[in-house]
């Protein structure tokens, strides 16, 4: 039958007074009427959910919930205010959209405790030690350095000074503050790595 066959809108409006009659015998307890209807509509209602949800289990267990809602509240169906299917996609939907919140929210609440709970893949205080020791001996080497070049440096690396503002400080052309750091940088590095 299709919707150009005239009995079409006849069945149609048939299969809703029968939906809408087994959906007053489940507001009754009617448990045979409940489960005529769950056969009915279940794979529109599964339908609706796996196109919103996507997941096949989670929209499995979404129609489930709807089913459950539809025994617990037919009683409230009223007919009058629309068709049987369009009352249980409703429920369906909003169950689906309810389903789909929630995981979201639940992903992003495990990924902020996993961000906040994060052990790294690394020994902390053996780290901590190996910074300490590479600090003291960066401390040594700048201690070999001339004044000058520890000045300069101390300006440039650890002041975060230009060279402009550097050679201003020091009252020195910019073209002799950088040779001072750059000579101080590579004597550093002869002294932090002397095989290089």
């Amino acid at each position: 039958m299709t919707s150009t066959d005239p009995n079409y809108r006849g069945a149609a409006a048939g299969d809703a007074a029968e939906l809408v009659g087994l959906i007053r015998r489940t507001a009754e307890g009617n448990r045979a009427a409940f489960a005529d209807l769950y056969h009915r509509t279940h794979k529109r209602v599964y339908g609706l959910a796996r196109r919103t949800i996507v997941d096949p289990e989670l929209s499995e267990e979404t129609t489930q919930d709807v089913f459950l809602m539809v025994w617990e509240q037919a009683h409230r169906y009223d007919p009058a205010v629309g068709s049987p299917m369009a009352w249980l996609m409703t429920i369906a939907h909003r169950r689906a959209v309810d389903k789909v919140r929630s995981e979201h929210s639940g992903t992003a609440r495990e990924a902020a405790w996993g961000i906040k709970h994060y052990l790294p893949d690394r020994d902390v205080v053996a780290d901590a030690v190996s910074d300490r020791m590479e600090a003291a001996r960066v401390v040594e080497c700048l201690e070999q350095l001339s004044p000058l070049q520890r000045e300069a440096i101390n300006l440039a690396y650890y002041e975060c000074l230009t060279y402009t503002q550097v050679a201003e400080h020091l009252n020195v052309p910019v073209p002799t503050v950088k040779t001072r750091i750059r000579s101080g940088i590579q004597r550093l590095r002869s002294c932090m790595d002397p095989g290089s």
